[in-house]
């Protein structure tokens, strides 16, 4: 079975949108093996997002990140790093697919609810950093 990480990002956690979230990707097939709501701190975001850290807005994604409680979560299916990217759908909602989590839950190219590693080497990263090797 395949891994990726998954963060409910703050905007989602603060209109009260996690359990809504988590349900439809239990419902499209995925396992959630691990999970937990924590607040993350300058260093873990930064290390996170590092390999945007040459990028001008990078200081953007730490703040945001960092401004109230997210939910981490490990998922498991077949393929599920790109299955996940397809549910997740396009960066900006407002390009995203109808039926996916950013059209559904997104509000913006910031704001756009979820994050989900973008390959299974970032997955395996990702999911150290915040759930242990």
């Amino acid at each position: 079975m395949e891994k990726t990480l998954l963060i409910v990002k703050p905007d989602a956690v603060e209109a009260s949108l996690a359990g809504s979230i988590l349900a439809a990707i239990e419902s499209a097939g995925f396992r959630i093996s691990a999970l937990e709501m924590r607040e993350l701190d300058h260093e873990i975001a930064a290390e996170h997002y590092a390999e945007h850290s040459e990028r001008p807005f990078f200081g953007e994604l730490v703040e945001f990140i960092t401004r109230s409680p997210v939910v981490l979560a490990r998922l498991e299916a077949p393929d599920c790093v790109a299955a996940f990217r397809q549910l997740a759908g396009a960066t900006n909602p407002e390009d995203a697919e109808e039926g996916t989590l950013r059209k559904r839950f997104g509000t913006s190219l910031q704001e756009n609810a979820v994050h989900g590693s973008d390959s299974l080497q970032s997955a395996n990263r990702e999911l150290a950093l915040f759930f242990g090797k």
